[in-house]
């Protein structure tokens, strides 16, 4: 007697990035005012927007996207390749907020770049890169369930860890912690404050953490659930334990070659 084969070919659920990258598009952006033909290929984020106008000059044509919300955005050229920069002001709420519209409109490779609290072996001066990061943020939650990890896009900071051994800075990879209290969980203004968050930082060097900071946790988070590579890479400005601050004339000379590094690593 003859078996009979029947097959039935059922179509594949699309993936969950497949969904957020049609789903999540937009022509123009809610906060920051741009349009889809305003920005480029990638996308770096920044906090200060007095760093709007230092980063353009290591870029050429220029776009100044019209201000909106207090919230600055240019489009230039590095390499050949078109790289929007965007400043966010501080904090993950509204970093993810500028990382979401820009992937809304496109683009699919964010880099943070700014400033982090140094962990040794960090010291003041040093650069510091997210391999991931500790979810102690909030905004995370709203993307995905504490349980998932806030990894860095392993390419990126292939290119990142290449860019930066041609140089002549001294860095470190690894592990942020990312917070939402600045004067609560990093940085204690009163001798009773200090002391509590002195634990917390003790806890930090345990664990192995590099660098703290407000945003990059949420920003690994949201980009890996949008389907989007991210990572993040900053200038060590104040010392952890002692609360001692890079001064002025070194954080000038650091901001320097962290924008050569960024532009560089996100245009290879």
């Amino acid at each position: 007697m003859r078996r009979v084969r029947f097959s039935a070919r059922v179509a594949a659920k699309p993936k969950v990035h497949e969904r957020m990258t049609k789903e999540e598009q937009s022509s123009s952006a809610w906060y920051i005012g741009a349009q889809r033909e305003e920005v480029g290929e990638a996308a770096i984020l920044i906090g200060d927007p007095a760093r709007i106008d230092r980063i353009a000059g290591h870029m050429s044509d220029v776009h100044r996207v019209r201000e909106n919300r207090g919230l600055r955005t240019i489009t230039g050229t590095r390499g050949g390749k078109r790289v929007t920069v965007s400043a966010f002001g501080m904090g993950a709420p509204i970093a993810t907020i500028v990382l979401h519209e820009l992937f809304a409109l496109g683009i699919r490779t964010f880099l943070r770049i700014g400033t982090a609290m140094a962990v040794p072996p960090a010291k003041l001066g040093d650069f510091v890169l997210a391999d991931g990061a500790m979810r102690a943020d909030g905004t995370s939650n709203t993307y995905a369930p504490l349980g998932f990890p806030a990894i860095a896009d392993f390419d990126l900071n292939t290119r990142l860890r290449q860019r930066l051994t041609r140089s002549d800075r001294t860095w470190h990879a690894g592990i942020f912690g990312t917070y939402d209290g600045f004067y609560t969980e990093m940085f204690g203004l009163s001798g009773q404050r200090r002391e509590m968050i002195g634990e917390l930082k003790r806890d930090i060097e345990r664990m192995g953490l590099i660098g703290t900071d407000m945003e990059t946790s949420a920003l690994l988070t949201a980009a890996r659930i949008l389907g989007a590579r991210a990572s993040t890479l900053c200038v060590a400005t104040v010392d952890a334990h002692s609360q001692e601050k890079i001064g002025d004339d070194a954080m000038a000379a650091a901001e320097t070659d962290l924008f050569e590094i960024a532009l560089d690593a996100i245009t290879a």
